[in-house]
């Protein structure tokens, strides 16, 4: 299907890396290092910490954390997960009175160090036992009481953060505060960074919550899947709220010129239409109309048959024309209700029209239904068996599909009743598919040579589609790993058209590949400006903020930047 051309690439550039790495890409995160794409997984534990009674220091105990394991909570019959409650202490005695008794500040001061910490400790306990009772808000206050008593352990802050979280209804803002503590206390603290994370994403702020989920996810060594489900699911709702937001205000528009010639070239150019004896405004309208397409005038053609329709076009076989390409630029818009509605109409007026068929077809893909594009399809050989153009796009869909030897048929079978149409018309979409099935068919030196011939043909027209360019860097990168060929072929189709959305999102990709995360946010950033529908958004900034995400990590922590190199490395 026609449509399918550009978004087509724009999945394989999106999807080339993993289809050459042992990588599991989850929400479609993006690489930390040279060698690989990140694969998402992280356990929400910690190493252990246990103060040293006697001399008031922290010694780090790592306890063992499989991926699948349930989480223990508070409900538990053996109690929260809590570090500091394994092993099992001694029952708690309240005889003590310096725990029973809130100490002044001038009290605690006149305490020794290691009075300080026994003291802490049995606060703690106390605490312990509390919060396993539900009692979460005299737990808290045990937790408070330690902190004042020894307030540079970060384990205090974390635990009472704990509590504020089950409270009814849960104090999320204080729990940030908390964790914010431990954290200063303790940067590698992957309990707080996790607890902290999961009150952002209560508080429904999913930037803070992706860093935070991301960080703990890296410093775990991708290593327990329930954090990794964390980033995942994160990074959709992030993606989703801020599309819908940005759909919302934003005002239509075409997307770039190469995608609208990809899409307009490959169906057969078509006469125009002889006008009535006597042309309305509307009929002259839309000749003038069709005349601008056949320019490349895409701007001024959408302007004029939008005119058309409203002055009135007053023979049945104009109507259906203005209706077919009004529906067309409002589905390369992203309005494919209303695509939808116009091409019924269109049909309507003429049921035998098989182009319009054909690009509801497209509707209905773009809308995942394949069942009814196929049908469109039926319909439009019932009236126009020998028409080449359902067969070509037909085949487009079975390529999507990854129904390679189906698709080619199609292609064959178009390319039959009209040798003429393939090879001066739209030589350029076969052999990009042609060169396609052979990327997927792994002979990349085939497929770069379709390329180049793709170009070639190209650069004979006065604004080149500058797609064959961008194959050919993917065919290079997977052929030869050769990074800056890739990069050139690329740029020069930004060069040509800097609204491409398929060099665009390829030269994120390998940005990424190099570790060069901050110039492939600024790619994904730009991609997701382009973005024509409300999927391509979404899927554009879901890449855009788990790179973001990843590049504050560096930031805050960049002393694990060789060991993010060597874990990436190990995963490819």
């Amino acid at each position: 299907m026609a449509s399918s051309e550009s978004s087509t690439f724009l999945d394989r550039a999106q999807s080339f890396i993993s289809e050459n790495k042992r990588v599991i890409l989850i929400g479609a995160a993006a690489a930390l290092a040279v060698g690989g794409v990140a694969y998402y997984a992280s356990s929400s534990s910690r190493p252990r910490a246990q103060p040293d009674l006697e001399k008031g220091t922290r010694k780090e105990k790592k306890k063992g954390s499989k991926g699948g394991k349930k989480k223990k909570t508070v409900k538990d019959v053996d109690g929260p997960i809590l570090e500091e409650i394994v092993p099992p202490k001694p029952k708690v005695e309240s005889e003590d009175p310096l725990v029973d008794t809130p100490l002044t500040s001038e009290q605690i001061a006149a305490l020794t160090t290691e009075e300080r910490a026994d003291l802490a400790r049995k606060l703690k306990e106390r605490g312990n036992s509390a919060y396993k009772e539900r009692k979460f808000n005299e737990a808290a206050v045990f937790y408070t009481r330690a902190i004042q008593v020894t307030p540079n352990e970060p384990i205090y802050y974390s635990n009472r953060a704990a509590c504020y979280v089950n409270m009814q209804p849960p104090q999320y803002d204080l729990v940030i505060a908390d964790c914010d503590e431990a954290l200063k206390l303790d940067v590698m603290y992957i309990k707080a960074l996790n607890r902290r994370a999961m009150a952002y994403e209560s508080l429904h702020r999913y930037e803070e919550a992706l860093r935070d989920f991301t960080a703990a996810t890296i410093l775990e060594k991708f290593s327990n899947q329930s954090t990794a489900q964390a980033v995942e699911r994160v990074l959709q709702l992030l993606a989703n709220k801020k599309a819908a937001e940005t759909m919302a205000t934003r005002t239509p528009r075409l997307p770039s010129f190469t995608f609208i010639a990809a899409y307009f070239s490959a169906f057969r150019p078509r006469s125009l239409p002889t006008l009535p004896e006597n042309p309305s405004t509307g009929d002259n309208t839309l000749l003038l109309a069709l005349q601008a397409l056949e320019a490349s005038n895409y701007a001024h053609a959408l302007t004029l048959v939008n005119e058309a329709i409203d002055q009135g076009i007053s023979w049945p076989q104009g109507r259906a024309e203005g209706l077919n390409l009004r529906g067309t630029f409002k589905f390369l818009v992203g309005e494919v209700a209303g695509a939808k509605e116009d091409l019924l109409a269109s049909l309507e007026v003429v049921p035998g029209f098989t182009q319009s068929l054909v690009k509801l077809a497209s509707v209905h893909m773009e809308q995942g239904d394949a069942t009814s594009a196929f049908k469109c399809f039926e319909e439009a050989i019932k009236f126009n068996e020998n028409d080449p153009d359902i067969y070509y796009h037909r085949g487009q869909v079975y390529f999507i599909m990854n129904e390679f030897s189906q698709a080619a048929e199609n292609y064959t079978k178009s390319t039959q009743l009209d040798d003429s149409f393939v090879f001066s018309h739209i030589q350029l979409a076969v052999a990009q598919y042609n060169g396609e099935l052979l990327l997927d068919q792994q002979r990349f030196e085939d497929a770069a040579e379709k390329f180049d011939r793709a170009i070639e043909l190209e650069k004979l027209k006065p604004t080149p589609n500058v797609l064959p360019l961008v194959n050919k860097g993917l065919a290079l990168f997977q052929w030869k790993k050769d990074i800056g060929a890739a990069e050139r072929c690329c740029g020069e189709a930004l060069r040509i058209d800097p609204e491409c959305e398929a060099a665009v999102a390829t030269l994120a990709q390998l940005n990424l590949q190099q570790s060069k995360i901050s110039k492939a946010a600024e790619y994904f950033k730009r991609q997701a400006e382009l973005a024509r529908s409300e999927p391509e958004l979404q899927n554009a900034l879901t890449y855009q903020y788990a790179t973001e995400a990843q590049a504050e990590f560096l930031k805050s922590y960049p002393h694990m930047a060789g060991q993010l190199n060597a874990l990436a490395q190990s995963l490819s």
